[in-house]
């Protein structure tokens, strides 16, 4: 490639997509989001950080290789897309115990929106490790994507993604993204979400216009590489702020569908 008021954390103990609260211990697949209270900072610091890294150097690393191996940009696409798919599903399932699996600053600033006034999940110190892991990681996976590649290591990318309807893909894609992760929570369902996740980012590829990136950290790391997947340094504060917006439009669609139910008088 991983506000409005309620959107809850689901449980504690978890996984960013690519998500807010945890799956218990036991848990057949704990989802984005999830913080468990006793894994160290740094540990969570870390996943998210190599997390984020892996997620961009498949992203990345995939979209090279399409390149290499067709030049039908279909064919690109459902490579990189399907790649994507595979590696974002299995990153959540990996790290979401020990981090929630984020891999993104939207997912947790959203988290963190939805626990502000004392609810499970990501604290502002949580938010302050976590957003900066996610950029650093972002950025070392597209280098090493080039490295892998034998591509310069740092070539700003020339993709220029700045169109209005582009713009608006990422509005779209993000909010559906924040509308799957947190309405998960709200049902009770975070223990899908390795492959709902995953799922929905590799349909999002298709169905919106800026094929899906709904994660400013993968945004950043992707204008460090001019290959496939790249992204115009001058584009990038624009998919930011609509991703941002996204985020919001998101949260304000769980508090709207998934209101709580009103007891009989």
């Amino acid at each position: 490639m991983t506000a409005a008021e309620a959107a809850p954390t689901a449980e504690s103990t978890p996984t960013a997509e690519s998500t807010p609260a945890a799956a218990a211990p036991d848990s057949v697949a704990p989802a984005p989001g999830a913080t468990p209270p006793r894994t160290p900072l740094v540990a969570r610091a870390a996943a998210e950080l190599i997390g984020t890294a892996l997620l961009v150097a498949v992203v990345v690393g995939s979209g090279i290789q399409a390149t290499e191996l067709t030049e039908d940009v279909g064919l690109q696409l459902l490579a990189n897309s399907t790649a994507t798919v595979f590696g974002l599903g299995i990153l959540i399932l990996l790290l979401g115990p020990v981090s929630g699996a984020h891999f993104n600053p939207v997912v947790t600033l959203a988290e963190w929106w939805t626990a502000r006034r004392g609810g499970l999940g990501v604290t502002p110190r949580e938010v302050a490790v976590y957003v900066p892991a996610q950029i650093v990681g972002a950025i070392a996976g597209a280098i090493l994507a080039d490295a892998m590649f034998a591509e310069p290591l740092v070539k700003w990318s020339t993709h220029d993604r700045s169109a209005g309807h582009l713009l608006l893909g990422e509005i779209v894609a993000t909010a559906g993204l924040i509308l799957l992760i947190f309405g998960l929570a709200r049902v009770d369902r975070l223990r899908y979400a390795p492959v709902a996740v995953a799922s929905y980012i590799g349909a999002a590829y298709w169905f919106t216009s800026s094929t899906s990136f709904a994660n400013p950290a993968v945004t950043i790391g992707r204008a460090f590489t001019d290959t496939f997947a790249g992204i115009a340094p001058g584009s990038v504060l624009g998919f930011i702020g609509m991703q941002i917006i996204g985020g919001v439009v998101g949260l304000a669609l769980v508090a709207l569908i998934f209101m709580p139910g009103r007891s009989a008088e």
